[in-house]
């Protein structure tokens, strides 16, 4: 469905400490950095290497604006690996949107945690998997 997802970030060094680490322990592999642009990327194994997450300092030269609504889920291998990227990503500067645990309303395997990236970007980590 997805060839890419974009996240705009206000600091590129920052925004990247903070993916790097947390694209590790999910276990998605970087595809490419660039500090001059200033990019970044990276992907799962798959064929075509989509879909395809980047960071970067947004296009128009604007200031970063993290929107209402919008959220990006990355699924998790298990529900410990859940626990440790939500972990690692508040140690590391983001903030608290739900801890992880069950939330039966989606659906009764689904266990998820949410925070907020450095820059104020909705993110999930998700297993949808039974324990």
């Amino acid at each position: 469905m997805f060839s890419h997802i974009y996240y705009g970030v206000s600091d590129f060094e920052r925004a990247y400490g903070f993916y790097s680490k947390l694209m590790a322990c999910l276990g998605i592999q970087a595809r490419f950095y660039d500090r001059d642009k200033p990019w970044a990327g990276w992907n799962s194994d798959s064929a075509d290497g989509r879909p395809l997450f980047v960071i970067s300092k947004p296009f128009n030269g604007q200031p970063h604006h993290a929107g209402n609504g919008q959220m990006i889920a990355f699924t998790a291998k298990d529900r410990t690996t859940v626990n440790a990227a939500y972990d690692l990503a508040i140690a590391n500067g983001a903030t608290c949107e739900g801890q992880p645990g069950l939330r039966n309303e989606y659906h009764q395997s689904y266990f998820g945690a949410y925070f907020r990236d450095t820059d104020g970007n909705k993110v999930c980590v998700v297993c949808h998997d039974a324990e």
